[in-house]
């Protein structure tokens, strides 16, 4: 029997071997690749994604996890990697060759033609790709024995979530964040002005490598380099990637996603490595995921305590750029309220609105209640309705993010669940640890890393989000949370 698990890890690991191999290539192909490199790339990766399909999905694997279903002899931890694997497998064998190879295809010609449209600020060149993609999708959900294919799409990023639930969630929003955003917005302004200086790049990309060691993050076993769309991926714990985005003009750009993916990265750095290529090494949810960047670019990041630390050390890399700005203007200015178009610079409330307008339109495209020519004008109506703004072209509004061009339909959502996990996490940290915030105002991140590495990173998949919330904190996701921390926050910021 330990024999039939010592194979199971084996083929599990030479799954993983070409999985992250093409996610090395994809990692490639959003950083350095030439332009000229697509069409060659898009097949290289239909060719790897088609042999990783045909090894997971193999027949005597599929006994192989069988007999192992059965086996009394495995530990709590060695039948949740079996178990997980089997509904993997399950799902995977409802899908041919051919279909994992042409959706694997479409993806690269989906990517390449939204930086083309990007770029040209013009959604049109982007439509047809998309309309391929909700096609596939659609296709690919259905293969899988859903019933409802949005609820499929949504449980495949986040195991559980449904419809139902995102539908009471934003109900919440609605009734709670909405208002609150209101009575900041009617009163008295704070001043961010000094974020938008000019701030030479090459000095904002070496404090961001700064920022990045001093949360936690292992250089040794990661990097950081440059993207449009700043992104987190990982071929393994000990080999864990992230980008970030930089504007001379705008210092919060490179703060937030560089803390933003630097909070991903420590949860794939913190996966057990002894568990290469098995379900125990990834990770639960991508809500929980969005839970750990959210945490420390907003509870952490955005909190006085650190920049009470971290502010000196910014005023020394840019001393003229902030000059006569004390910490607490600082820590006022880089947490203003307000309306804006692109949803990875928005304020960490506002931020919510953008979701609900991503998922409002999720769900019309494919349930087919809008045409995919139609979106650009849904969309805009939507930042009126919602933000009360004019989204002036393209390329600020339905073209901003990169996930519709990835086939991630039903990943946005998780990132308002992922954002309201971590106020959770982090309240019940805070309680754990009476002294925490103290110790980040005093530099070390030490024992809040170390809390989610024993509350969080150690379980992999063994828990869903949900299990682990419950575990954690005695209940599961609970939105109040989210308003009791952002209530507090902003009372003290606008003096409410």
């Amino acid at each position: 029997m330990i024999q039939n698990y010592e194979n199971y890890r084996k083929h599990m690991a030479k799954v993983a071997d070409i999985n992250y191999s093409c996610a090395m290539l994809g990692w490639d192909q959003e950083t350095y690749m030439p332009e000229g490199a697509s069409d060659l790339r898009s097949r290289q990766l239909s060719t790897l994604s088609g042999l990783a399909h045909q090894l997971f999905t193999d027949a005597a694997f599929g006994d192989l996890l069988a007999t192992l279903k059965d086996d009394t002899s495995l530990s709590a931890a060695e039948k949740s990697n079996v178990l997980n694997t089997i509904d993997d497998y399950k799902k995977q064998t409802c899908l041919s060759t051919d279909f994992v190879e042409a959706m694997s295809k479409a993806i690269s010609q989906s990517f390449n033609a939204w930086q083309k449209a990007r770029q040209d600020n013009n959604f049109k060149l982007f439509a047809p790709h998309l309309k391929e993609i909700i096609a596939l999708k659609k296709e690919e959900t259905s293969r899988k024995g859903y019933t409802n294919v949005y609820d499929g799409m949504l449980d495949t990023h986040e195991k559980g979530l449904t419809i139902q639930k995102l539908d009471a969630l934003f109900s919440d929003v609605r009734e709670q964040l909405v208002p609150f955003i209101k009575k900041i917005a009617a009163s008295k302004q704070v001043d961010d002005a000094f974020m938008f200086k000019q701030y030479p790049s090459d000095l904002q990309w070496q404090y961001s490598l700064d920022v990045l060691k001093h949360i936690g993050f292992d250089f040794n076993t990661g990097r950081q380099d440059k993207s449009t769309h700043p992104f987190t991926t990982s071929f393994g714990s000990a080999d864990v990637r992230v980008t970030t985005r930089i504007s001379e003009h705008d210092l919060s750009e490179i703060i937030w996603s560089t803390i933003h993916e630097g909070g991903h990265a420590l949860y794939e750095q913190g996966l057990p490595v002894s568990e290469y290529g098995l379900p125990a090494s990834e990770a639960a949810g991508l809500g929980l995921h969005e839970s750990q960047s959210r945490l420390w670019e907003n509870n952490v990041g955005r909190s006085l305590p650190f920049w009470e630390n971290q502010f000196s050390k910014l005023l020394n890399v840019f001393p003229a750029q902030l000059s006569g700005v004390s910490t607490d203007d600082f820590y006022r200015g880089m947490n203003k309220v307000q309306p804006s178009f692109i949803r990875t610079s928005a304020d960490e409330l506002t931020y919510h609105l953008h979701i609900m307008i991503r998922y409002e339109i999720e769900k019309a495209m494919v349930f087919d209640e809008v045409s995919v020519e139609d979106l650009p004008a849904l969309w805009n109506s939507k930042y009126k309705s919602y933000l009360g703004i004019d989204v002036p072209d393209d390329k600020t509004g339905i073209l901003q993010d990169v996930h519709w061009s990835h086939g991630s339909l039903g990943y946005f959502p998780t990132y308002s669940v992922g954002s309201f996990y971590a106020a959770q996490f982090f309240a019940a940290a805070t309680h754990q640890i009476p002294a925490l915030k103290t110790t980040i105002a005093e530099g070390n991140c030490h024992p809040l890393l170390t809390w989610l590495r024993e509350n969080i990173h150690q379980y992999g998949r063994r828990f869903t989000s949900e299990e682990l919330c419950k575990k954690i904190c005695g209940e599961g996701l609970n939105f109040s949370h989210f308003m009791k921390y952002a209530t507090e926050k902003y009372t003290y910021i606008y003096s409410l």
